[in-house]
């Protein structure tokens, strides 16, 4: 299957969540996309919805905005804890992270 590159090709509605089961707490995807992602009081990353908000559900998924589909794609490919799911919203296929075909 082919990955669409973060810097063009069809531009898809993303969404991203986090395996919390898997985190290992390193906060690289809070450097990497600080707007997406953020350390709770647990140690552990979580998702943000688009108001900011900490998504604490298991499996919460938020949408990745395009401006920061790079910053997020990275986050993904750096996690010692291979945690960090990108995928599309039409079909749920995985499309970055540890179960990208």
């Amino acid at each position: 299957m082919q990955q669409d590159a973060p810097n063009g090709g069809d531009a898809q509605e993303l969404e991203v969540w986090i395996d919390q089961d898997l985190c290992t707490g390193d906060g690289i995807c809070v450097q990497y996309a600080p707007e997406v992602f953020e350390l709770d009081i647990d140690g552990l990353a979580y998702v943000k919805s688009a108001d900011d908000e900490l998504l604490q559900d298991k499996g919460a998924t938020t949408p990745v905005p395009l401006p920061l589909l790079q910053d997020v794609v990275d986050s993904a490919k750096e996690c010692p804890g291979d945690c960090i799911h990108v995928r599309r919203v039409s079909d749920s296929v995985e499309v970055y992270g540890p179960e990208a075909a």
